[in-house]
């Protein structure tokens, strides 16, 4: 069980581990993962740090840089698959559209706050221990600033077709693989209440927290 020191820093490390997807317009498709990575968290970190609304925790400016940057380099369909379980296969196609909806809402208040700390950390990067043909990878980083060294860990996968290149699909943070945190959240929900349940918990939690500020 995390403290609610370790909840903080969490927070604050998703938002780095959230901003770091940033695109460029011509990302290659072949591009290392790991580059890839290096080279966003470069441009996103220079960003926050000249906008002080993101800084100040301006929610507007945080959900337009979810939707319009970040999404794009992430697998969420299947974030939320794997968050939501045995039970995202239950679930009809507008069922899954509310999951994935109101699942964004709530990664997007969870670090809303938090960017403000990104202009005092620094990431660095672990080798890369994966083939060249590999479709599935984990790169590993590490985050410096206050306190102690953070292990912040992605995992990223290969797609092909159109507007291929390297998704992230996972994120690990002070340990805890975030699509497994949320996963034991949701799986009680599920179980008592289905899958109408888990939506309208997840309702209710994203207007507690947008209430907060």
């Amino acid at each position: 069980m995390m403290n609610r020191r370790n909840l903080g820093r969490m927070a604050a490390m998703l938002a780095v581990a959230a901003s770091v997807a940033m695109p460029w317009a011509a990302q290659a498709a072949d591009e290392a993962p790991d580059a890839l990575i290096k080279r966003l968290s470069t441009e996103v970190i220079d960003s926050v740090r000249g906008d002080k609304a993101i800084q100040a925790g301006d929610i507007s400016k945080v959900i337009s840089l979810v939707d319009k940057i970040v999404m794009p380099n992430v697998n969420f369909r299947r974030m939320t698959a794997a968050a939501v379980g045995p039970g995202w296969r239950q679930a009809s196609p507008e069922q899954q559209k509310r999951l994935q909806e109101e699942f964004k809402i709530l990664l997007v208040r969870t670090y809303a706050g938090a960017l403000a700390q990104v202009s005092d950390q620094t990431i660095h990067m672990k080798p890369l221990r994966a083939a060249a043909d590999d479709k599935d990878v984990l790169v590993r980083t590490e985050v410096t600033g206050r306190g102690d060294p953070i292990q912040l860990d992605y995992r990223l996968e290969k797609t092909p077709g159109e507007g291929a290149g390297w998704k992230i699909y996972n994120l690990n943070v002070l340990g805890v693989w975030l699509v497994e945190t949320y996963r034991g959240q949701f799986a009680p929900e599920v179980n008592a209440r289905g899958v109408d349940g888990l939506i309208q918990a997840l309702v209710a939690r994203n207007k507690t927290n947008a209430a907060k500020g």
